[in-house]
């Protein structure tokens, strides 16, 4: 076998291994998923501090894959429902899980 042939063999393997680690499976993001999802995430956050309804509101926001998942703590129902409203009208959120609690 050639040197440019072993090289050549190295670099493919290498592309090949570098590549398969940065794809996507159900239950992990790659990487470009990931930086989408915090910037959702970001979006979702300050969407739901600059309502005043749910400034005081202790609401957690988790994004995998454009779902978006709110938990935590509000003061009542319509908080819940606004909440939920707001994050769906954030783009890039395909769905919404509602886990939040009245106190």
């Amino acid at each position: 076998m050639t040197q440019f042939a072993r090289v050549s063999i190295l670099v493919a393997a290498v592309a090949l291994t570098t590549l398969a680690g940065c794809a996507s499976t159900q239950k992990h993001e790659s990487t470009g998923q990931y930086m989408d999802d915090t910037a959702i995430t970001t979006k979702v956050k300050a969407a739901i501090f600059n309502e005043p309804m749910l400034k005081s509101a202790e609401i957690n926001v988790e994004t995998f894959k454009g779902r978006v998942q709110l938990s935590g703590f509000v003061s009542s129902r319509d908080n819940i429902d606004r909440a939920v409203a707001v994050a769906q009208g954030v783009s890039g959120v395909t769905s919404v899980a509602n886990d939040m609690r009245v106190k």
